[in-house]
């Protein structure tokens, strides 16, 4: 389900960039009076040259005068006020582009916000087939790597192109004033640069391209390699994928340098046009010097406006660069926000009322992954309410996948899902997540203490979090421990034992107080004796608690009121653990030795 409003299109942003107009406007004003004190700069050395050094005075020595008593109306005072002046002015031509710039980094920054917020919105939506296939890293580098780019360019290469633009047009302005003939050349050369540089620049903007998605795939390796840092270490896998890594950061370093190269030259070649140029209109105005009335210090002035209007024009053959980069960003955060999003029914019906037990009943339900690989094949099952329910089998029989569905993470390719009679169509998966508590076998844990990974950021009082550690026996881990549950647990919960960290999972499971539990494999990890503990602590906790009880170890299995068999994604055996032992089949395969000897 995909919308097109989703999508961060040029209606989008002349829409935010209306929301700031008044500081653009503002910026834009700046950006005038910037020009105008820097533009008459040059000016002043005709005013030198002319008036002061070959002792031509007229109104620049007049004005002058007025503004110098007159035992400073020598060369050196008029020279020492023009110093003066070309100081202030440069001053405050810069404080004013400075003061430019942040009005337009106040724009991008927070444009740059609604998009990231945008992105993170969609990524609530966004289908978990879609997270699989694209790698946390891709979806890292698209909130961070594209997004500052588009920044860049809106907050430093706009604010530059406007003040570059304002300059030139105002030197050009001057030179006509000075000798229209050389202004005109200025008008009509500078696009013909402009031009040839697009053309350069075309050339070398799919490379950038490339260089954005190598850096995606290295960085989707890099996310994988650091999470899956223990268990490599621990297999003595580390320095093949180590290896790899540096294949792929070398991969990235190609395609890099293809772009950083290319695009460098292409930017050379442009400014050398510009620079011939520039050649050709010094010697032009050297000839007017000789065949028209322009005086020393004007072709001084001439020269002067060239070498100002150097920088500016850089930033405008330049900005094509940034440009192709913001596009080429902006083109691959619509991917990411056009990417397939999770079925979200509209809940029509509320079956979870606050005293009613919870009944499951999954009704000839196909799934697969893919065409050719069917997980569930026409699964049908009732899970009663208020009972506890096992699915074992073997490992790939389907047993995790029906969790994914029954929390709407995948949905059924057919067949049908009912809460108290009530079908998942009908029921916001909202509404269905709020009832349903699932504890796995490898919970997620954060990089954060032991509160925030208890609580996920809801408000509990302290009575509820003990009680709910206590139920799952960890009351006297965090008290041993100096900052109680204020500690640290680092990445993944690494400062945590197996154990401790499922138990932390079932702690917070406690703590929601769900109507629909299910564990998977949630005590694997756990000792005899403590699991023993848990049992009994949870037995009380789980009594009329609907519960579905996913597992190998024949401890959690007999807690269960009624056992299914999964095998190819079917139910092949039903009953209790003491009917199922005693049939032929995979169940007595599984436990029928375990339980001769229990």
């Amino acid at each position: 389900m995909n919308n097109s409003e989703d999508t961060i299109s040029r209606s989008w942003l002349i829409t935010q960039v209306k929301k700031h107009k008044s500081k653009l406007l503002f910026a834009n004003i700046i950006a005038i009076f910037a020009t105008l004190i820097s533009v008459p700069i040059p000016l002043l050395m005709p005013l030198m040259v002319d008036e002061v050094l070959l002792d031509k005075p007229a109104s620049g020595l007049e004005m002058m005068n007025h503004l110098l008593p007159s035992s400073l109306q020598t060369p050196t005072g008029y020279i020492a006020l023009t110093l003066l002046l070309v100081i202030i002015m440069r001053s405050v031509s810069q404080a004013l582009n400075i003061l430019q710039g942040r009005q337009f980094t106040l724009v991008s920054k927070t444009i740059t916000y609604q998009m990231r917020s945008k992105m993170i919105d969609k990524l609530g939506r966004i289908s978990i087939r879609q997270y699989e296939t694209k790698g946390s890293g891709g979806i890292n580098a698209h909130l961070i790597t594209d997004i500052e780019t588009i920044d860049k360019f809106i907050g430093s290469t706009l604010s530059k192109f406007i003040i570059s633009f304002l300059t030139v047009f105002g030197t050009a302005i001057v030179l006509l004033w000075l000798e229209w003939r050389l202004g005109l050349f200025i008008l009509l050369v500078n696009p013909v640069v402009i031009y040839f540089s697009r053309k350069l620049g075309s050339r070398v903007k799919h490379l950038k391209k490339y260089e954005n998605q190598s850096f995606e795939r290295f960085q989707n390796r890099l996310v994988e390699t650091l999470d899956g840092i223990y268990q490599l270490r621990a297999a003595n896998k580390e320095r093949i994928f180590l290896d790899e890594l540096k294949v792929q950061a070398n991969q990235v370093r190609i395609d890099a340098d293809k772009y950083a190269w290319q695009s460098e030259a292409a930017g050379r070649v442009s400014f050398l046009l510009f620079l011939l140029g520039f050649e050709l209109f010094r010697a032009v105005a050297m000839l007017m010097v000789l065949f028209s009335d322009l005086t020393i210090g004007q072709i001084f002035a001439v020269f002067g406006y060239l070498w100002f209007m150097l920088g500016p024009v850089q930033e405008l053959l330049g900005i094509q660069f940034s440009w192709y980069s913001a596009k080429a960003a902006l083109q691959r955060i619509n991917d990411l926000l056009q990417l397939e999003e999770e079925k979200r029914p509209i809940s029509k019906v509320n079956p979870f009322t606050e005293d009613q037990e919870v009944t499951v009943d999954i009704e000839d339900v196909t799934f697969s992954y893919t065409l050719e690989n069917t997980v569930l094949n026409r699964l049908s099952l009732h899970i009663p309410a208020g009972k506890k329910v096992a699915l074992v089998g073997a490992s790939g029989g389907g047993k995790s996948t029906l969790i994914q569905l029954l929390i709407g993470v995948y949905q059924a390719d057919s067949g049908c899902i009912r809460y108290n009679g009530e079908t998942t169509d009908d029921i916001s998966f909202d509404v269905i997540r709020n009832q349903i508590a699932v504890v796995l076998q490898q919970p997620i844990l954060f990089n954060d203490t032991l509160r925030h990974n208890l609580t996920l950021g809801a408000e509990y009082d302290e009575m509820s979090l003990w009680r709910a550690l206590e139920v799952a026996q960890m009351q006297d881990v965090i008290k041993q421990l100096s900052n109680g549950l204020d500690t640290q647990i680092g990445r993944n919960g690494v400062r945590l034992s197996g154990g401790q960290r499922q138990r932390l999972a079932i702690a917070r499971m406690v703590l929601s107080n769900p109507k629909f539990v299910i564990l998977d494999e949630a005590t694997s990890a756990l000792d005899t004796a403590t699991e023993s503990a848990l049992h009994k602590a949870l037995s009380e906790f789980l009594k009329d608690r609907t519960t579905l009880i996913v597992a190998h170890r024949l401890s959690a299995v007999k807690q269960a009121d009624l056992i299914y068999v999964l095998e190819d994604g079917q139910v092949t055996q039903t009953g209790t653990h003491g009917e199922l032992v005693e049939q032929q089949g995979l169940y007595q395969t599984l436990y029928g030795s375990v339980q001769s000897h229990a």
